[in-house]
């Protein structure tokens, strides 16, 4: 299944790729060179943890390249009254107003204002205009919530 990103979850992950390439391959690298030098590399826990970061950080470099070119980079429409990834909407649920960005799931971080357009409430206000209503199943039970605001 195709991923998708907004242009700014795109930018953000290139420049992460970007960044462990040049800057943590270079540092890494300077730090395996420090312990080798020390001598015995059986008992050196320098050497040992910058081997291990220097695995996280090429795993790291997989995921990042694995995910930009198969995802979908969304467009986003800003003359539309709709919501679509992209969209800032507030919606009301329990009396209370809730504003996030509708974003893709790498992008997610719902303590950041940020709801994949794979959650159940993504899912459920993608297409909709202000004034929709939508059911939600959660844990919980079905939650009703009320789009008040796309931009």
């Amino acid at each position: 299944m195709t991923k998708l990103l907004t242009p700014e979850g795109l930018k953000k992950l290139e420049e992460e790729l970007e960044m462990r390439k040049r800057e943590m391959r270079k540092k890494i690298a300077e730090i395996i060179k420090e312990a080798k030098e020390q001598g015995d590399l059986s008992e050196n826990a320098e050497y040992t943890e910058a081997k291990r970061q220097q695995a996280d950080n090429e795993r790291r470099i997989m995921e990042l390249e694995t995910t930009i070119r198969t995802s979908q980079v969304s467009s986003f429409d800003k003359k539309s009254n709709v919501v679509q990834m992209g969209s800032k909407v507030t919606v009301k649920f329990n009396g209370e107003g809730q504003t996030f960005d509708v974003v893709g799931s790498n992008e997610a971080d719902p303590l950041g204002g940020k709801i994949s357009n794979e959650s159940p409430i993504g899912k459920a206000i993608m297409g909709k205009k202000a004034g929709d209503k939508v059911e939600v199943q959660t844990p919980s039970g079905v939650k009703e919530y009320k789009v008040l605001e796309v931009k």
